[in-house]
């Protein structure tokens, strides 16, 4: 017996009319090289509609594939809600990837149809001969865009838009329909596909939108630095129209001056970001001495944000981190947790990670995938589960995702606590075991980022002729300042166990990134294997 209440799928295009309904002259402010556009969920829903319309008469709809190479402004998130909302699917591919891993993305998905910014089509120049399938590139800028060498047809995303009918209405289907494709990052083998539903990604918002977790209401503005390629920019694009907030899109511009002037200039209370991001604007507010206008919370993800950062964050500038676990393939967040000052205590060292957003559960095992305790300090396997997690890579059969009983193995090493907090010890692949005891590779890192004169910090675990293995540590000092490494192996040692002290520590002036802001440690691994050994026979 079903319950006699309406039934209207939960469809994406349902949020962007909502908002355009009912917070219509909402603002909607775009970065991009062009300049800055100024306009509104009207706007915005409008235009997604025509172009919907568009993308209809050139025949895409239910079970096509769209693809994407762009940053977050506005024509992106256009095409964000007009693909999806024609029953098509829109693959957010991953600029940051190496060509060929892009021509990999591309001819998986099985697109023909290609949305392109300016800056990405030399990318789609030299990925060409291995495409197989694309027939049509449309450039996401102003005038008429040049021919593509091997490229059937280049037209211009305001032409193509204005073909489209204003009177189209957004169609109806079955709300487990795909919406959006996103692929991992590539750090071991090729890229895999996580495809989305809208039901998925529709409750997934819901459900971080809540006050325990982002807390989005209509007074806020919020600015949606992740990429729209990774986890559907965290949600941000789904969320700002669902309360009625403010939407700011950065286009490509993350360094710290620009992300200062569009949280000041923007009037913008809520962003997302890598911690990098957020150490490139600290670093800017340093020299300049400016504060952080409206801004009262920051979502950080992709990697742990370090202690230092939230708390400076919130003694410095009265900011709350928001942060977050995730992965590619939970859609958004799966857990959260709101941090300021409290980063000594016992409560959030505990816990750092918080708990599951509603809708999400998560478990611990062993090497046999049976149950752990939750007592917070045993230490397996992380596992989550939930309507939004995904249960296979697309077209990849041979890799097995989840466990039979559907629990999602998330290659993480944690603790949970009785009440369901928790704490990521660090990636399975990147705990290092040295003569039978295992050291956090994340504890080191934080450590080291609050010496004063240390940006950033990377550790890894290389071979060692009597230890099997052990840390080298990887730092970035702060801009003007000069590491002292007696003085940083001195604070080290007041903070961590003395089995833990790195064998070497190597400054850089800069760390390699992957396009979900972690750091490149198989890179670190291969570069610096041989140092110990090296030293040994020194």
């Amino acid at each position: 017996m079903h319950g006699l209440v309406q039934y209207e799928p939960l469809l994406l295009s349902r949020i962007l009319q909502f908002a355009a309904e009912n917070f219509g002259r909402v603002p909607v402010i775009s970065w991009s090289p062009e300049g800055i556009l100024r306009y509104d969920y009207a706007a915005l829903e409008g235009r997604s509609r025509r172009l919907a319309s568009a993308l209809r008469k050139h025949g895409l709809g239910e079970g096509s594939v769209v693809g994407s190479l762009g940053g977050n402004d506005h024509r992106h998130v256009e095409l964000f809600y007009a693909a999806p909302g024609i029953g098509a699917v829109l693959h957010t591919a991953n600029a940051r990837l190496a060509a060929e891993q892009i021509a990999y993305t591309v001819n998986v998905a099985g697109e023909r149809m290609l949305f392109s910014d300016p800056a990405s089509l030399p990318q789609i120049a030299e990925m060409r001969p291995h495409l197989t399938n694309l027939e049509t590139v449309v450039v996401m800028a102003e005038g008429q865009p040049e021919p593509l060498p091997g490229i059937a047809r280049v037209i211009g995303y305001e032409e193509l838009i204005a073909e489209g009918d204003e009177a189209f209405e957004w169609p109806s289907f079955d709300e487990r329909a795909a919406s959006t494709l996103c692929f991992t990052s590539g750090t071991s083998g090729d890229p895999k596909g996580v495809l989305y539903s809208h039901r998925g990604t529709y409750l997934s918002a819901v459900s971080i939108a809540a006050p325990n977790y982002w807390g989005i209401g209509h007074d806020d503005t919020v600015l949606a630095m992740a990429p729209i390629c990774h986890c559907n920019a965290w949600a941000a694009p789904y969320l700002a129209p669902m309360a009625g907030a403010g939407l700011v899109l950065p286009g490509r511009s993350f360094d710290g001056p620009s992300v200062h002037r569009m949280i000041t200039e923007g009037g913008v209370t809520v962003a997302t970001g890598v911690p990098t991001i957020w150490l490139g604007v600290l670093e800017h507010c340093r020299r300049t001495g400016q504060d952080l206008g409206r801004l009262n919370r920051v979502v950080a993800g992709g990697s742990a944000p370090p202690p230092e950062l939230i708390r400076v964050m919130a003694q410095d500038f009265g900011v709350r981190t928001l942060q977050v676990w995730g992965m590619t393939e939970t859609t958004h967040a799966a857990t959260m947790r709101a941090t300021g000052t409290d980063v000594e205590s016992e409560a959030w060292k505990a816990a750092p990670q918080g708990r599951p957003t509603f809708g999400t559960r998560i478990r611990i095992v062993d090497d046999a995938g049976e149950p752990l305790p939750r007592d917070g300090a045993t230490r397996g396997q992380l596992q989550v589960r939930g309507s939004w997690v995904a249960t296979s890579y697309l077209g990849r059969d041979d890799v097995v995702l989840c466990d039979p009983d559907g629990w999602l193995n998330t290659g993480d090493v944690a603790a949970l606590s009785e009440d369901g907090q928790l704490r990521i010890a660090d990636r399975i692949k990147d705990v290092i075991k040295s003569g039978g005891e295992w050291i956090s590779s994340i504890d080191l890192e934080n450590a080291a980022i609050s010496f004063p004169t240390v940006s950033e910090a990377a550790v890894v675990g290389v071979p060692h002729p009597r230890w099997m293995e052990r840390p080298i540590m990887v730092v970035v000092p702060r801009e003007g300042e000069r590491l002292d490494e007696n003085a940083l192996r001195a604070f080290l040692q007041e903070r961590v166990p003395k089995l833990w002290l790195p064998d070497a520590i190597v400054v850089v002036e800069e760390l390699e990134y992957t396009s979900t802001g972690k750091v490149k440690k198989s890179v670190l691994r291969e570069r610096y294997q041989a140092l110990l050994s090296e030293e040994a026979a020194g």
